[in-house]
C-alpha cells in the first residue's frame, strides 16, 4: 500500500508534468486544427482582369511642355486591345478625352473634337492642339464604345503646348 508521502510525490510530480507540457489540454494538435471555413457565397472576389487592369498615358507625361503636333501614346495592362465591332470580354479600345470631363460612363462614348475614338486599336496619335494648356485622359470603350462596367480610366495629363513659331527678340 502506498503511504501518504508517496501519495503527495505523486500528485506533485503529475502537476509539474502537466504544467511543464503547456497545461492546455483544449487546444487540437495540429493535425486536430479544423478545417478553414469556406467563403460565404455572398462574397465574390473581383476577376484578376479587374483587379489590375488600368489604362494610362505613356507620353506626353503629366506637367510637360511641348510642341504641336503633340505625339500621345496609350498604355494598356492586364486588358486586351480590340478594334470596334468586337465583342470578345475583357477587350476594348482607346478613347482620347481632350478638354473635356468624363462623359456618362453608361452609354456610348461621343465621337467629336473633345473625344477622340481609335476603334482600330491604336496605341498612339498625334494631335495638333493651340498653344496653352490642355488635359488628356483616356477611357476604354467596348466592341461598341461603351466603357465597362468597372470603367478603364486613366489619370488626366495636363500639358502645355508651347509656341514653337514664336521668335525670341
Amino acid at each position: 500500500m502506498m503511504n501518504y508521502r508517496s501519495l503527495i510525490l505523486l500528485v506533485i510530480t503529475a502537476a509539474l508534468v502537466h504544467a511543464c507540457s503547456g497545461g492546455n489540454d483544449n487546444q487540437p494538435t495540429p493535425d486536430q486544427q479544423p478545417a478553414a471555413e469556406p467563403q460565404s457565397a455572398a462574397v465574390q472576389q473581383p476577376a484578376a482582369t479587374e483587379e489590375v487592369a488600368r489604362v494610362f498615358i505613356v507620353s506626353p507625361a503629366d506637367g510637360a511642355e511641348v510642341s504641336s503636333p503633340v505625339t500621345v501614346v496609350f498604355g494598356i495592362e492586364k486588358f486586351g486591345l480590340a478594334p470596334a465591332g468586337t465583342a470578345d470580354a475583357n477587350t476594348g479600345h482607346h478613347h482620347l478625352l481632350v478638354d473635356t470631363d468624363l462623359p456618362a460612363l453608361d452609354q456610348p462614348i461621343p465621337s467629336d473634337a473633345n473625344h477622340l475614338h481609335f476603334g482600330k486599336a491604336q496605341t498612339e496619335t498625334s494631335l495638333e492642339l493651340e498653344p496653352g494648356e490642355h488635359t488628356l485622359q483616356l477611357l476604354l470603350g467596348d466592341g461598341n464604345h461603351v466603357p465597362h462596367d468597372t470603367a478603364l480610366i486613366s489619370a488626366p495629363v495636363t500639358i502645355t503646348v508651347i509656341d514653337s513659331t514664336a521668335t525670341l527678340e
